[in-house]
């Protein structure tokens, strides 16, 4: 990969979290005038593309497991000559690729192996899965999050003034607090994770933690999308039961007492399967209101195979004992039922991976019509 050369790669891999812990590394970095390069899948707001070439020493890298091209099946994190690592997670996923988790598990022990034994691997520790592959990794390891063992931690978590904050924590040692603008346990941890490898590349805590004050986030993670008529739109990429379940707790976080839709597209080689049918009914069960939209291209999908956008909304059902779920095939019919039943006050969430017939822009143009009406 040209943008690496000579240059260290910092590699961030995992199943959740690549985006933003990325581009919130790379921010962190650019920050403390080392001019990196980076490579994000998603684009930074605080930069103009997620690409650039630095002058500096680092170039951080969002590692895909995905494969590499149609004559390389290997992952593309395996090209990227991982001088340090963080491993945000780990579970099964692009069942288009990759059998079941172990097969994926052998995918991330042959990116631990490449690691030289002078590198850093930083790894969660709220995945077993995780854990499990980097033992015996040749290069030391150092774990954040909670749970054992024992590494960096985040303690007095809590929402202040728009911003969650936290105290990084390592050997019963604060770092004081640091402030930033994602919401979500999970976001926590991606900072946790950018903090304390900022830390290992010897940049000091005042200079890590005005850096994140000042990161405004990634385009389709958590966006904030517009508000009318006191009805606000957010708009995110989530596309795993975990993703969905951890980004309405995360913008519960950041508007509590306020009803909640998730408006959900079944639409990546993983969710299109009914592997995770009855996990996302109880992610979405954590809102107050769900509409479940249509497969994308269904016919893609072994009709054996697929996904019950009907079974998933029944199940939320038997969960809450309430109708809180339906699904509805099409954007256009979406928009039309979630404007009708919104209130001055709600929160919708539209969570895909794709462009969703552009149903956010539907709704807002609709509630916009209601208003003027």
């Amino acid at each position: 990969m040209f943008l690496i050369g000579s240059k260290k790669a910092i590699v961030v891999a995992g199943t959740h979290g690549k985006t933003s812990t990325t581009s919130l590394l790379a921010w962190v970095l650019s920050q403390a005038k080392l001019d990196p390069s980076f490579f994000v899948g998603g684009l930074p707001v605080n930069f103009d593309s997620g690409f650039q070439v630095g002058g500096g020493p680092w170039a951080v890298v969002e590692g895909d497991e995905y494969d590499s091209a149609f004559f390389d099946k290997g992952p593309k994190f395996l090209h990227y000559k991982p001088e340090k690592v963080i491993l945000t997670s780990l579970e099964f996923d692009h069942a288009d690729i990759y059998m079941d988790l172990e097969h994926m598990k052998g995918a991330f022990r042959r990116l631990v192996e490449i690691i030289p034994s002078s590198g850093t691997l930083l790894v969660s520790n709220r995945y077993e899965a995780a854990k499990e592959v980097v033992r015996g990794a040749p290069c030391p390891v150092i774990y954040y999050g909670e749970g054992e063992p024992t590494g960096w931690v985040a303690k007095d978590v809590r929402v202040e003034r728009g911003r969650v904050r936290f105290e990084p924590i390592y050997k019963d040692a604060s770092d004081g607090t640091v402030a930033i603008s994602l919401f979500g346990r999970h976001n926590v941890d991606n900072a946790l994770g950018v903090y304390a490898m900022a830390r290992e590349l010897g940049l000091k805590p005042n200079i890590i933690r005005k850096a994140m004050t000042t990161f405004a986030g990634v385009r389709r993670r958590q966006e904030f999308k517009g508000e009318v008529g006191g009805v606000t739109l957010i708009d995110d990429f989530a596309h795993h039961p975990t993703a969905v379940r951890e980004t309405i707790a995360g913008v519960r976080m950041s508007y509590p007492g306020r009803r909640l839709w998730a408006i959900f597209e079944p639409r990546s080689q993983t969710s299109r399967r009914r592997i995770f049918e009855s996990e996302f009914a109880e992610a979405l069960a954590e809102a107050d209101r769900v509409v479940v939209a249509g497969l994308y291209q269904p016919e893609k999908i072994p009709e054996k195979e697929r996904l019950s956008p009907e079974a998933v909304v029944s199940e939320i059902g038997r969960l809450c004992g309430d109708g809180r779920a339906v699904t509805i095939e099409k954007a256009d019919e979406i928009a039309n039922h979630v404007v009708e039943q919104s209130q001055s006050g709600d929160i919708i969430l539209v969570m895909s991976n794709g462009g969703f017939d552009k149903v956010q822009d539907k709704i807002l143009n609709l509630l916009k019509g209601r208003r003027l009406s």
